[in-house]
Parts: structure tokens; C-alpha cells; sequence
């Protein structure tokens, strides 16, 4: 099973030119903690999060409105297919400390953006199915039992 069915449906991205302070707007419109970064073709160039806000915006003394995200995005982006699974996804969003995850097609093109509020969502829905049923199964009245 994929990962398209835990993601948020419009993922919120702008392109590199974009300001700093239009990415943050994005964020907040939005109520996400990155935006992907996309060309012109939809291809994802990097991410902008509010760790980046943090670490290479907020104390610079640089202006939003005039600092570009492709001065402050990071680059390199690990990327997720809609064939990577979610424990797959978990691994490598706990391993590498990340908290969003872009995914894409064969093109490299943004189709949705997973965040770790999506896999703990999952994970705790699927734990809560799991007790139920083994609740179900304790509480059940068998025959001679």
C-alpha cells in the first residue's frame, strides 16, 4: 500500500524566486510547516521549512520580502514515489529527522506532500484497530467457554 491516501490532498509549494516572506504566508495559510519548492515544470527543487526560517532567515538581519527561498531552501531533497510504503516513509522521516516528505511521479514532479502528522496518524489508527480487535477477540463469549 502507498502513501498518496496519507497525504495532504494540495500540497502548498512555490517556486525559487518567491520570497521568503510569500513561502512563510503560504505556511500559514495552509497550516503546514514546509512549502516544496517546484520549477516551472512542477519538478521539485528543494523544500522550505520553518527550520530553515529558524536557522538561515530569523536571526540574519536579512528582509523577508526581499530574500528569495532559493537562497534559504535546502536542496537535495530525499523524495518519496506513490509506491514507497508508510513504514518506509516513517523509517527515513525518523532516521534523517525530517517532518515532511514530498512525493512525486516518474518525472520528479510534486503530487503530494506527506508530513509526519499524516504516519502518526496512521500509525496511531492502526494500533487502535489492532486493540479493538484483540479486545473483541478477549471479550468474546465462545461455547463451553
Amino acid at each position: 500500500m502507498g502513501i498518496l491516501h496519507l497525504c495532504d490532498e494540495h500540497p502548498a509549494a512555490v517556486r525559487p524566486q518567491a520570497t521568503a516572506a510569500e513561502a512563510i504566508q503560504l505556511m500559514l495559510d495552509h497550516r503546514v510547516g514546509g512549502v516544496t519548492v517546484v520549477d516551472n515544470d512542477g519538478v521539485v527543487a528543494g523544500i522550505f521549512t520553518e527550520r530553515d526560517v529558524l536557522r538561515k532567515l530569523a536571526l540574519s538581519g536579512r528582509d523577508p520580502a526581499k530574500t528569495s527561498v532559493a537562497e534559504l531552501m535546502t536542496l537535495n531533497v530525499i523524495l518519496a514515489t506513490p509506491a514507497t510504503t508508510p513504514g518506509e516513509a516513517f523509517s527515513i522521516m525518523m532516521e534523517r529527522h525530517f517532518r515532511h516528505l514530498p512525493v512525486v511521479d516518474d518525472r520528479g514532479r510534486l503530487i503530494a506532500m506527506l508530513s509526519i502528522r499524516n504516519l502518526l496518524q496512521w500509525r496511531v489508527d492502526e494500533l487502535t484497530e489492532r486493540l479493538d480487535t484483540m479486545e473483541q477477540y478477549m471479550t468474546n463469549d465462545a461455547p463451553g467457554g
